[in-house]
């Protein structure tokens, strides 16, 4: 779990301005793999957050995290399904307050799927 080792310190401490650099180091492949299917996405920020819920994390601290990825995703990636597409416009458009709060729906939407 390469991500969990550079998003979340030694000590525990979340430390979202690694976010960037941990999707980076992602393999490409792996990478496409997860962003081209809504279903596949959603599977694995599921096991990201069970990882997270099960160090001590709460939502607040997956929210920050997921607003991170947010940003990452609609900077460097373009949408590969018509749910990419609708998050990414409704992320380009909304405020910080907003953003954060869609990060908080996502963690919620994600940690009530089924796996």
């Amino acid at each position: 779990m390469a991500e969990y080792n550079h998003v979340v310190g030694k000590d525990g401490e979340v430390e979202p301005g690694k976010v960037e650099q941990a999707i980076s180091n992602m393999d490409p492949g792996q990478k496409d793999r997860i962003l081209s299917d809504f279903e596949e996405f959603k599977g694995y920020l599921g096991k990201r957050m069970k990882l997270a819920e099960s160090i001590g994390l709460g939502e607040e601290q997956m929210a920050v995290i997921g607003q991170k990825v947010g940003d990452y995703l609609a900077s460097h990636e373009e949408p590969r399904n018509s749910e990419e597409m609708l998050l990414q416009e409704l992320w380009k458009i909304g405020t910080e307050e907003e953003r954060h709060k869609l990060a908080h729906m996502l963690v919620r939407m994600v940690q009530t799927t089924k796996h």
